[in-house]
């Protein structure tokens, strides 16, 4: 991978365990901060089913040899400089940081069986920074107390934007095989 990277090391990223839609926000921020001439190419992917039981595998909160765990949701980061260079930065799991789509999709959605086809939602860097709102009440116990301690800074503030993919078209959209790209460029 290009020493270049958005996020060089994931000690620098800012991460609150159990908040990823947040972690994501933080680095959708990071890059309108440092790297603004690349928001473009950013996307926040939330990752959900009406059952709200989402199996991810290589996780680190995960279980078992392949770390599997079952969110209610999950939410990534990433970015698209080029058709064959789509990079995924996941604060939640055990690959590398980052990781190619193409491992990333592999390793960690196994199967578009184990989730509903419409629940791959990406949305823009430069949208989620503008519309994505969280009130953390879905960290919060009946009685008002928190499941997991939320972060120090305020709750960020609003929609729910981007566009629905299936998992298979969520991998054509961002995954382009690099004969694929060959073919295209000599067009």
């Amino acid at each position: 991978m290009t020493t270049d990277l958005l996020f060089p090391k994931i000690a620098d990223c800012s991460y609150v365990s159990c908040y990823c839609e947040e972690n994501v926000w933080k680095l959708c921020e990071q890059v309108k901060k440092t790297r603004i001439d690349e928001l473009n190419k950013c996307y926040a992917v939330f990752v959900s089913n009406e059952g709200r039981t989402v199996p991810l595998w290589r996780q680190k909160a995960g279980r078992g040899d392949d770390q599997v765990v079952i969110w209610d949701y999950h939410v990534f980061f990433m970015h698209n400089p080029s058709p064959n260079r789509c990079l995924v930065f996941d604060l939640d799991t055990t690959l590398p940081f980052p990781t190619y789509f193409h491992k990333y999709v592999t390793e960690t959605f196994r199967s578009d069986l184990a989730l509903r086809p419409e629940h791959h939602r990406v949305i823009s860097a430069e949208t989620y920074l503008m519309e994505f709102s969280s009130d953390r009440r879905h960290m919060r116990r009946p009685d008002g107390s928190w499941i997991k301690p939320p972060p120090s800074y305020p709750p960020i503030q609003s929609n729910r934007p981007g566009i629905v993919y299936s998992l298979s078209e969520f991998v054509q959209t961002f995954y382009k095989s690099p004969n694929v790209v060959a073919q295209q460029n000599n067009k």
